[in-house]
């Protein structure tokens, strides 16, 4: 969940053949129903429903709980550079998508330093996967050279908001 955007992301979901099948890549909505008592955004418990294609997908959120149970599993540990590494791709892609017409006014008036600084440091620049299927895109570094940079190797101006965690 994003709770500052009331959005909902699951980068995981083509792990389900079905879904693969439909081949949208990965799930993001808005969850128009939302709470915000306790300072989340749903309550645990409570149901998100989306659709993708002709399925409808149902998600339980978890409560507060459950995040050790997740991020202190030694699955997750011995995997996180796997899972940032997805991370930073979902994140390429949807800056790519971002920057269409019509959704790149709208993304630079989200409260986001972050996002506007990558915005505009991506501008149109091409973007495409590597090799090793890392999202990259075609931009000077810092000493000027164009080169293929992952998201998190692009150079912005200084005092930008740093990348979570903080």
């Amino acid at each position: 969940m994003l709770p500052d955007s009331e959005r909902f992301v699951d980068p995981t979901i083509e792990q389900f053949a079905e879904v693969r099948k439909i081949g949208m890549g990965p799930m993001v909505g808005k969850v128009a129903m939302s709470t915000h008592e306790g300072g989340s955004l749903v309550e645990a418990g409570a149901q998100v429903m989306m659709q993708r294609g002709d399925l409808v997908l149902t998600y339980t959120v978890a409560g507060p709980e459950a995040l050790a149970s997740i991020v202190e599993h030694p699955q997750a540990i011995a995997h996180a550079d796997g899972h940032r590494r997805t991370g930073v791709n979902t994140a390429s892609l949807m800056l790519a998508a971002l920057r269409a017409e019509g959704v790149r006014d709208r993304a630079m008036q989200a409260p986001h330093p972050r996002l506007h600084a990558l915005l505009q440091a991506v501008a149109n620049a091409p973007y495409e996967s590597d090799e090793a299927q890392d999202v990259r895109f075609h931009l000077p570094d810092q000493s000027g050279q164009e080169q293929w940079l992952r998201l998190d190797e692009i150079p912005l101006p200084p005092g930008t908001a740093a990348a979570w965690p903080r």
